[in-house]
């Protein structure tokens, strides 16, 4: 009984290798097609061929890149078709080694025919042979057009590195299914070319200039994300070790742990006394740990005395919303840290996303044990989709924001908050004749109200209100 079970598998695998010569070779000779298509061994010995070759070109060409597209086409659909019947084959039919080896081989040539097949014109003849004044001239002696790739644009040699696709050593798709890798910039790089060139001018393995000022300033102005570098970056020069987690969280940190070259103040008491008055305005007192931060969503604080209302939720009356399933979340406000620090106290881990605004916020974030996230609003927030059990913001989202990049935020944060997550809305404030319009943006999520208030804020005259909400993102299970 072997015997048999050998000779089927010997023909199988013979088989196999018989598909895999005949794809091969047919697609060698497409390729050798294609080029003979257009280039001519003759023309390029023989001086009087190039009005042959426009001729035959121009008598051919118009049909030519189609007939070629359609045999691409073809020979892409009976790849396909080979690789689906070699998914399909039984286990015992083949060695499985070798069945995904040649699977891999094909998923290779089907690769690099797709690669091919995007650089085919699909209308042959229009915009190349209606200019006279090139008809007559050789492919080879054309002028270079413009090169539209971006490595071109800029002159610092790291910068055309960068961006330049990095194809896969082996020659093969990786992983993800790609035949190199293709890092990015934001768009507005390109309008901001002097301070990008000057953020990459460094010499590779030294140590980075102490320009964080100027990467913050691409990232603010939509030149993010910034490239990576090839050089150190600078650390404080007598830096000490972090405070033990269990005294770090309400303890001011070490100032040798900062590099303070690029702020007013040259120290954390200078930042806790609130001694600038300016550079951190919407949070002039985060660094003030003992007497502002630790009341703040444990106390109530800021109760307007006409109304008893205040914008201030606790974090025990909104986790009760939802007991036990908040365990993971997003905190997107200005501050150092402490609704994160707290919200651990409930055992809830949070990330911290913030830049520094005139502070090292990001510095003492993660001084103090906690997790900072470094990024600005430009950025899609780098989490997948119904990820989140809670989004918080504070101090970020107020009347300044335009309505169109409000709703592109919240849609955001809605695709990362899970079904039955909680969006915190802590006190955004605005003028009051703009209130409705901002509630209505909020009211297009239709999410489940929880929490829903509006009050005045006192130190503008009563010109401007604070609202508070948490909301809970629906499951919407009738959407595909």
């Amino acid at each position: 009984m072997r015997k048999p079970n050998v000779l089927m598998k010997l023909g199988s695998f013979r088989g196999v290798h018989t598909s895999i010569f005949i794809l091969g070779t047919f697609a060698l000779l497409i390729s050798i097609a294609t080029l003979s298509k257009f280039y001519s061994i003759r023309s390029l010995l023989v001086a009087d061929a190039f009005c042959n070759y426009n001729v035959d070109l121009k008598s051919e060409g118009r049909n030519g890149s189609q007939v070629i597209r359609g045999t691409v086409q073809i020979v892409m659909e009976k790849i396909r078709k080979e690789m689906s019947d070699l998914r399909d084959l039984p286990m015992d039919s083949s060695s499985p080694a070798s069945l995904l080896r040649h699977s891999a081989f094909l998923a290779d040539i089907l690769g690099l025919l797709e690669s091919v097949q995007e650089y085919l014109p699909l209308n042959e003849g229009i915009g190349y042979w209606h200019n006279s004044e090139i008809k007559a001239v050789h492919p080879l002696l054309k002028p270079k057009q413009q090169s539209d790739e971006p490595a071109d644009y800029f002159l610092i040699e790291e910068i055309r590195k960068y961006v330049k696709v990095k194809p896969n050593r082996l020659g093969k798709q990786n992983f993800m299914g790609a035949n190199g890798t293709f890092n990015s910039i934001g768009h507005t790089c390109f309008s901001m070319k002097k301070e990008l060139e000057e953020y990459m001018d460094y010499d590779v393995g030294e140590i980075c200039n102490d320009d964080w000022k100027l990467a913050q300033k691409l990232m603010v102005h939509g030149c993010d994300p910034l490239p990576r570098r090839r050089c150190f970056s600078r650390a404080p020069q007598l830096y000490s070790r972090p405070f033990y987690i269990n005294e770090s969280m309400w303890k001011l940190p070490d100032n040798r742990n900062v590099r303070w070259s690029q702020y007013r103040c040259k120290n954390f008491t200078c930042l806790a006394s609130n001694a600038t008055h300016k550079g951190f305005f919407k949070c002039a007192d985060c660094f003030n740990l003992t007497d502002h931060e630790m009341p703040r969503w444990i106390k109530n604080v800021d109760i307007d005395p006409i109304t008893n209302l205040t914008a201030d939720f606790l974090i025990p009356e909104v986790l009760d919303i939802k007991p036990g399933e908040i365990r993971i979340g997003l905190d997107f406000s200005i501050g150092t840290g402490t609704f994160a620090a707290r919200m651990r106290e409930f055992n809830v881990t949070l990330v911290s996303a913030i830049i520094n605004l005139g502070a090292p916020f990001n510095e003492m974030i993660a001084l103090r044990g906690l997790v900072p996230l470094y990024i600005t609003i430009n950025q899609r927030v780098p989490f997948f989709d119904n990820t989140l059990d809670l989004i918080h913001t504070t101090r970020f989202l107020d009347g300044w924001i335009d309505f169109v990049l409000l709703d592109f935020i919240l849609y955001d944060w809605d695709r990362v908050l899970r079904p039955g997550g909680l969006l915190w809305i802590d006190s955004f404030f605005c003028a009051k004749e703009d209130m409705n319009d901002y509630l209505e943006v909020f009211k297009m999520l239709k999410y489940k109200k929880h929490k829903w208030v509006v009050v005045p804020k006192r130190d503008k005259d009563d010109r401007e209100v604070f609202f508070s909400a948490v909301l809970e993102k629906p499951p919407r299970p009738f959407r595909r």
